[in-house]
């Protein structure tokens, strides 16, 4: 388990907690991996009934870009650390909340389109900047956020990368509901217990029965996304968004 990732059990809860606040949560191939163990963990344990999703001050800032840039040094066809993550998120039966605050950018949006409820702060910012880093969408975000907001948001938001606020999300139908920043935690656990207090075997056939239209057809968009985007990071127009990024931070 990654020193970046705490697990929080209360009762029949169980909070995936983001805790790399220096880096505003970017995402690692230890943390990707250390999601994926603890979601798989947590499918078989009985005595967990929902998991909740949260971060710090910020969501998660996305993947982190020294990753990213390192690319090239990697097999063309390995999946990846944050394809083990999607694929243990999208496997797993039993509902998933996700707690939004602060910064939620690229998987750290696409990611909520996995989660059967997202409580957002108000003040959130979700982007997915993915052509701004000369690379393409991914999560199956290419289907799923046109279902989840309509085609003509998810163009825009998908094509420009622009940012946009908790409320927004929850207006748009993204997010679940939206809360003032200090009421995310609690809102997001007052959810995850109406859910685990319900007969579990009901939830979870429930769950499987909503998600199941869509499953053949998600596999299919999210293994294409794959392959564009690790073509993607390879080409010369990524290299230079990334080093221009990893310039500016600096």
């Amino acid at each position: 388990m990654s020193e970046h990732v705490l697990l929080e059990r209360a009762g029949a809860l169980l909070t995936i907690r983001l805790n790399r606040p220096e880096k505003k949560n970017a995402l690692t191939r230890a943390i990707y991996h250390a999601m994926a163990d603890a979601l798989v963990s947590a499918a078989t344990d009985e005595d967990v009934r929902v998991v909740i999703l949260a971060g710090s001050a910020d969501f998660t800032a996305g993947n982190d870009i020294t990753d990213f840039a390192a690319a090239g040094d990697r097999p063309a066809n390995e999946p990846g650390a944050a394809f083990t993550f999607l694929e243990a998120i999208i496997a797993f039966p039993k509902p998933v909340i996700a707690a939004v605050r602060g910064n939620a950018i690229g998987i750290g949006t696409t990611m909520l389109l996995h989660c059967d409820a997202v409580v957002a702060s108000e003040t959130a910012r979700l982007q997915m900047p993915f052509t701004r880093l000369a690379l393409v969408p991914e999560a199956g975000s290419s289907m799923l956020l046109a279902q989840r907001v309509g085609a003509a948001k998810a163009n825009w938001w998908l094509l420009s990368g622009t940012a946009i606020s908790g409320a927004e999300a929850a207006q748009a139908g993204l997010a679940t509901r939206s809360v003032p920043d200090n009421e995310v935690d609690p809102a997001a656990l007052e959810m995850a217990q109406v859910l685990a207090a319900l007969p579990p075997g009901s939830v979870a056939e429930s769950k499987r029965l909503i998600r199941a239209p869509h499953a053949a057809a998600l596999k299919q968009v999210m293994e294409a996304e794959r392959v564009a985007f690790s073509e993607r990071l390879r080409t010369a127009e990524a290299q230079a968004a990334f080093a221009g990024f990893l310039k500016k931070k600096a």
